[in-house]
């Protein structure tokens, strides 16, 4: 073939070639374009919160240790019964009288109700009222002075953890949303009493303990359930919202929505934002409930290499395949 029809019909491939490219990328710059959908600002509840883990703990936990080394004989209580304090939770006999009893028993029933008689049990007694949290012996077996028979609980709380960055936030008397692990589909309100003045350092993250008080311990609480806790630093109900995403920051540290105009093109319209909490902003003035706003979203684009033009030299190779064998992808002679 004539050299000159060669150097034509390769322009001609070079030249349909950059077309199809430009062509390609016009068509994924328009996919990449903004889009816009419309919301409306709404009349509702914003809330500011500090969120934090924890766990259900006794606010006092007392741990009831036998009076005397001995043997239990009987057992009056169990988990979960709420006894007053100086209640017998049972008895037990001293190593001396489990000794004499046990002897009696061997010459029969009339001397063993004697030494019974003559011989008292000693009680088991509550040290406080509260409810039974864990029952740790069983009828008959021995016990020393350092044995856990019983340990109880005046009330049942929650301690968060809470970041120290947030700890400047939590208030005495704040209002807290509590909600289980075990149960996440029933909440509990309750308030912050205390908050604890040592940290804990765990992983080199510095926490604070806030202690919260439920307004109504539920039946279904139990100590060390993992909890997950919405402190609520300030709330506001019956405000205009929006979503946070529908706010724009101008220059000067203004803000503005985009708002539909009279010929459909969007329109900038000044607003005043009040309380936020990274997914809502209350709007102060510049818009009522029902106004719609534009809110500006981007459309998925696939992403290319460079390399993907057919005018690039030295693009990757078909199947991805490169010559690691010699430096700088060289071949071998």
């Amino acid at each position: 073939m004539n050299k000159k029809w060669i150097v034509v019909l390769l322009g001609i491939l070079l030249v349909g070639a950059g077309l199809a490219y430009w062509n390609q990328k016009k068509k994924e710059a328009k996919g990449a374009q903004d889009s816009r959908q419309t919301v409306q600002a709404t009349l509702g509840t914003i809330q500011d919160t500090v969120e934090a883990t924890g766990e259900v703990q006794p606010l006092n936990r007392v741990e009831i240790k036998p009076p005397i080394a001995g043997r239990i004989e009987k057992l009056l209580v169990i988990e979960g019964d709420h006894v007053r304090g100086g209640d017998i939770l049972g008895w037990m006999s001293s190593t001396d009288r489990a000794a004499i009893l046990d002897a009696a028993r061997a010459k029969g029933a009339d001397e063993l109700n004697h030494w019974q008689d003559a011989y008292k049990a000693t009680p088991i007694i509550a040290p406080l009222s509260g409810s039974i949290i864990l029952k740790n012996v069983v009828v008959g077996q021995t016990v020393d002075a350092s044995t856990v028979l019983y340990a109880m609980s005046d009330k049942l709380i929650v301690l968060a953890d809470t970041d120290e960055t947030d700890i400047g936030r939590v208030k005495i008397g704040m209002p807290a949303v509590i909600t289980l692990d075990a149960y996440p589909t029933s909440p509990i309100e309750g308030s912050v009493f205390q908050v604890l003045y040592e940290g804990k350092n765990v992983s080199n993250v510095i926490t604070y303990g806030v202690k919260i008080l439920p307004k109504t311990v539920p039946l279904f609480f139990r100590s060390q359930m993992t909890a997950n806790i919405s402190l609520i630093s300030k709330k506001k109900e019956n405000v205009v919202v929006l979503p946070a995403s529908a706010i724009r920051t101008v220059a000067g540290g203004e803000h503005e929505v985009l708002v539909p105009g009279p010929d459909g093109k969007p329109v900038h319209q000044p607003v005043e934002t009040g309380l936020e909490n990274g997914d809502s902003v209350e709007i102060v003035d510049g818009l009522k409930a029902g106004d719609s706003v534009l809110v500006t979203t981007k459309k998925y684009s696939p992403q290319h290499a460079a390399s993907s033009s057919p005018l690039v030299m030295g693009g990757p190779r078909q199947g991805g395949q490169q010559n690691l064998g010699q430096p700088n992808g060289k071949k071998g002679r």
